[in-house]
């Protein structure tokens, strides 16, 4: 187009170059009057003027002389910005003078090309132009010509560093790399390291980000905040291993105090458990309170849920600490035998020293056992089960309220009750609501019976001792029929199977022999089904050889239950683990088989084995999404959201929409849309807007994926754009569409203030309470209120750890519970995606002792909500007779005759038997000493005056007095006991008080600050260092003693267990 543009000015019309025309003379000489005099080198340029036209200044282009030529580009550069329009009718002449090789002032003629290309919308070109004025295009302005073209430089560049290293060196233009290194000095010069670092992970460049990082004066801050934005900015997993090791290697030597939380998160993520297990060995050996950030360390590791890389560490932690005590005990024996020599004449010294050291060993050990039980699940969970049991405020009545309104025909509307209390009540091992509905219980079948029998397993989540013990009623004794009782129900068995899963998940290792046992001893398909989710839950993520080769052995058989089962199963045991061998078994197993059923179990389990694999899933998400199977093509929208979960990767969203709006199979598209919602999970403010235009579909399907999305990703934040979404799909016409926004809207709104959750509250119970309500709807809203209430209202749904990163078992969990909608009995699966949302203190010996921290913020706002009480629903059933008024008229002038006539007979001490009502305060008076007549006027005024000052000043006594008592104000802050229920919304309220005697031993994670106590932890397990160590301490009674009250009903002495 240049060569073009340059013989098209030569070829034009007009007088010879030698012989300049009369009229080129005089527009030079209007240009010149009106641009003022012509600038000699090294004078600075003068200010543009107002004018009216650039004609003079263009016409000056054609000049001969260099120097005519040089003030008009100089002049149109100084009004291209108002005069674009006419200057871009001579960009032709501008590029042609830059194409000229002996034009002086090439760059010159760039810029001011780069300019009008940039003002005609042609980024590209003036981007072009922009890289070949070289200095004069200066990156220190702020002008939005600039700033535009930087950041289209830096966009240029990014593409340019995201292509392999030997397309790099081909494509590289030194130009487009001189203005980003301009740009890094510009940023290193203006002090903005956070740019810079944000510039370099963009653009990757370790060199730069190295660079930023330790010319900044505060390099803990530049450290936390790349590791924040790390998980971000950086879409490629290699890229983010690379720059974790980076970080890694800055934590170790730029630091005077290194930050261990950090480093250990960082190398977790890069799978790197020698030197995690090394970090902590080395704590754990060091002073009090270097022991105490390692018990903290250990805590984070643990949220996080990756039982693989866990069971390592304390490997690697019990190989060393075997060492320590070898060491020391090798170091007391000789000790011991050089004591011995000198006192041979004393025989008890011996023996008194070989005690002393044999005692020695155990204190060396014991924060290193403490440490082990961290890491390996038993502390964390059993403090869990603690705070679950002490706090449930799970009411009882609003479940009796759900059972009396479903109808007991209805398996639906009874497995969903089942499910409601199983989540309402999970993890707090109260099982009351059970015992006392033995015989409604027991009128489900089949399959229903399995899901009731699994929901035992939600309720005592966590119970790792004493789960067989519990389940033990529903399992055949001794493996056999025999042992004193017949077998149990083979729905009973598996879903006492399934219910060992859950209460095991993630922390297996004891019960795994038992299930194996289970799963080979029987060819039962349902029993089978059992075992197999609850071998896939036992050993989450481990890749066990021998329950795999058991599951695919069960897979074979072709068994439609039992295949599917298997299928998830398998899924489950290798989340995360991307084996492309197996993968490809599993997928030839489902080319094979003839049954949906495996196809869909194997495809889901395909899904969950990209966990986190992100880019090295790509082969495996390009087969299944290309397969002529739409069932598969659905297991490929689940692999891309369990490949990129959390990352917000640009492709996989655009993938996912392509297949949203364009495959054929309903199925497929809304497994594409609910999709996003783990891809975007990291940035929930994302999801209402990328979902908007989808949530309004004509197609059902599609919008039922929409607000699946939206409640995965908004799962516990309240979001309101989020609920703004939802809203309109609460009352739409189709079914399962109204299904689907109960349940996440119950989800987006899970531990929010009930000021905000009381409609909601209020529109589920509408639902339920309906007679005429569609069985489907109902069904989501007794779900919904399960989730809302769940954990006795102590959970919230935290798919993220506090660092920012996906929880394996919680993503993991809820793309099973999603697939409720073919099969039920896997909505327990939502169970696991809990988190208690506790303030959990612990000392140096992980004990809790007696202290508090104090949320400074209206204690109503996070209160649990009110208990349902009888009175409120006491009437609600009755049908209202319609009365005349005619009728009316007459019954009320029959009543009022008769109570005159008692009055004149001396009327009757005491009320009437019938309870009245006040005619203002409209409440009904009890326990007054004389009767009061409504229909009397003076006296209804004087009792009505009586009730509203009641209603005003205080509560009326139970013995007729009337005392009026001030309502106090309540108070701005709140003492919380540990522990203590602290809600994700309440957490920025909460913090220590100065002078506490227990402080936090380390800031969040990352160093970024998690609430308004300055960077301290006030949410979740907080290791605590006293700062009196000399004074004794008292500690926390515990309230969930052995299994008796572990089944009790909330501490009110309830039954036994089972």
């Amino acid at each position: 187009r240049q060569h073009k543009t340059l013989a098209r000015v030569e070829c034009a019309p007009g007088p010879s170059p030698q012989r300049p025309g009369k009229h080129q003379h005089q527009q030079a000489a209007q240009a010149m009057a009106v641009a003022g005099p012509m600038r000699m080198e090294g004078v600075p340029a003068p200010a543009p003027m107002m004018m009216g036209s650039a004609a003079g200044l263009i016409s000056m282009l054609d000049e001969e002389q260099t120097a005519l030529q040089l003030h008009a580009l100089r002049s149109l550069t100084n009004i291209v910005d108002t005069h674009w329009a006419e200057v871009s009718q001579a960009v032709s002449v501008i590029e042609a003078m830059y194409e000229d090789e002996f034009f002086a002032h090439r760059e010159l003629a760039a810029l001011l090309a780069s300019k009008v290309f940039y003002h005609l919308g042609e980024h590209n070109d003036a981007l072009n132009y922009a890289l070949r004025a070289g200095g004069l295009f200066d990156v220190s302005e702020t002008s939005d010509f600039v700033q535009t073209l930087l950041a289209k430089a830096i966009d240029e560049y990014i593409l340019l560093r995201a292509k392999p290293e030997a397309e790099q060196a081909a494509a590289a233009d030194p130009r487009l790399v001189a203005i980003v290194e301009r740009m890094f000095e510009r940023c290193f010069t203006d002090g903005q390291f956070h740019q810079a670092i944000g510039i370099a992970l963009e653009t990757r460049r370790l060199d730069k980000l190295e660079e930023s990082v330790t010319k900044s004066g505060a390099i803990a801050d530049s450290l936390a905040y790349a590791t924040k934005v790390c998980q971000t900015l950086v879409t490629s997993r290699e890229f983010r291993q690379q720059v974790l090791r980076v970080l890694v290697r800055l934590y170790e030597t730029q630091s005077v105090q290194p930050n261990y939380l950090s480093m250990c998160q960082c190398l977790m993520f890069l799978d790197d458990a020698d030197r995690v297990a090394a970090i902590l060995t080395k704590l754990v050996e060091g002073s009090v309170d270097e022991q105490l950030l390692s018990y903290q360390i250990g805590f984070s590791l643990y949220e996080n849920e990756i039982q693989a890389f866990l069971n390592r560490v304390n490997e690697k932690l019990a190989a060393a600490g075997a060492v320590t005590a070898a060491a020391a005990a090798a170091a007391s024996g000789e000790a011991a035998m050089e004591t011995e020599e000198k006192k041979e004449g004393e025989g008890e010294e011996p023996a008194a020293t070989e005690e002393a050291a044999a005692a020695a060993v155990p204190e060396l050990s014991g924060p290193l056992i403490r440490l082990r039980s961290v890491l390996s699940g038993e502390l964390p969970v059993n403090l869990h089960l603690e705070f679950l049991f002490s706090h449930n405020a799970a009411d009882l009545l609003l479940l009796k309220q759900i059972r009396a309104a479903v109808e007991s025909r209805n398996s639906v509307c009874h497995s969903a009750t089942v499910l409601c209390n199983a989540l309402m009540h999970a993890g707090t091992t109260v099982d009351t609501f059970l015992r006392e509905n033995l015989d409604w219980l027991s009128r489900a079948t089949n399959w229903s019976r399995f899901s009731a029998t699994a929901g035992m397993g939600v309720i005592h989540h966590g119970q790792l001792a004493e789960g067989r013990q519990l389940m033990g009623p529903f399992l055949p004794r001794d493996g056999s029929s025999g042992g004193g009782g017949m077998r149990p129900s083979p729905y009973t068995e598996g879903g006492a199977l399934y219910a060992l899963g859950l209460i095991h998940a993630n922390h297996g290792d004891g019960i795994l022999p038992f299930l194996l046992e289970s799963s080979r001893s029987s060819n039962n398909e349902v029993i089978q089904h059992g075992a197999c989710l609850g071998l896939g839950l036992a050993a989450l993520g481990t890749g066990n050889e021998e329950v795999f080769t058991d599951m695919f052995r069960i897979l074979r058989t072709d068994g439609a239950v039992a295949g599917e089962a298997a299928g998830i199963g398998m899924g489950l045991l290798l989340a995360g683990q991307c084996p492309a061998s197996k993968q490809q078994q599993i997928l030839n197993y489902c080319q094979k088989t003839s049954h949906e059923k495996i196809i869909r179990g194997c495809s889901v389990g395909l899904a969950l084995t990209a966990y986190g694999r992100e880019e090295e899933a790509e082969p495996l998400v390009e087969q299944m999404l290309r397969d002529s199977d739409p069932i598969i093509r659905y297991g490929g929208c689940l692999a891309v959201a369990a490949a990129h979960v959390g990352t917000g990767n640009n492709s996989a969203i655009r993938r996912l929409l392509h297949v949203a709006v364009s495959d054929v199979s309903d199925d497929v598209r809304r497994a594409a849309v609910m999709s996003l919602g783990f891809v975007l999970c990291s940035t929930p403010a994302q999801c209402p807007r990328v979902v908007g235009l989808l949530a309004e579909s004509y197609n059902p399907h599609v919008r039922y994926g929409a607000a699946m999305a939206v409640g995965i990703c908004c799962s516990g934040t309240g979001l309101k754009e989020a609920v703004a979404l939802l809203e309109p799909m609460l009352t739409d016409a189709v079914d399962f569409v109204q299904q689907g926004a109960l349940i996440a809207m119950a989800m987006v709104m899970v531990e929010q203030s009930e000021t905000n959750l009381a409609p909601f509250r209020k529109r589920l119970m509408n639902h339920i309470m309906d007679e005429r309500e569609v069985t489907m709807t109902k069904m989501g809203a007794i779900m919904a209120q399960g989730i809302v209430d769940a954990g006795g209202r102590n959970v919230t749904i935290g798919l993220r750890a506090k660092s920012g990163y996906p929880r394996m078992t919680a993503v993991v969990s809820m793309l099973v519970f999603t697939q409720y909608w073919y099969w039920y009995p896997l909505s327990y699966f939502v169970s696991l995606t809990f988190v208690p949302t506790a303030f959990i203190g612990l000392d140096s010996q992980l004990k809790m002792p007696h202290c508090s921290v104090t949320s400074h913020c209206r204690p109503s706002l996070f209160a649990y909500p009110a208990a349902v009480t009888v009175d409120d629903k006491k009437d609600k059933g009755k049908a209202v007779k319609a009365v005349l008024s005619t009728t009316a008229k007459a019954k009320a002038k029959a009543d009022k005759k008769q109570a005159q006539k008692k009055k004149v007979e001396g009327g009757v001490d005491g009320m009437e038997e019938d309870t009245m009502v006040s005619p203002v305060a409209g409440k009904k008076e009890e326990g007054g000493a004389d009767g009061m007549d409504v229909d009397e006027k003076k006296e209804g005024a004087a009792g009505g005056d009586a009730a509203a000052a009641a209603v005003e000043g205080g509560e009326v006594g139970g013995d007729g007095d009337e005392t009026p008592k001030v309502k106090a104000p309540e108070p701005t802050k709140e003492e919380l006991s540990n522990p203590a229920r602290v809600t994700p919304a309440q957490e920025r309220y909460v913090r220590f008080d100065e002078g506490s005697r227990f402080v936090p031993v380390a800031a969040g994670p990352s160093g970024i600050s998690t609430g308004a106590g300055g960077g301290k932890l006030t949410r979740g397990f907080v290791v605590l260092r006293d700062t009196t160590p000399g004074e004794p301490i008292e500690y926390v009674t515990t309230t969930r003693g052995g299994l008796a009250g572990a089944a009790g009903g909330g501490g009110g002495g309830g039954p036994d267990a089972p």
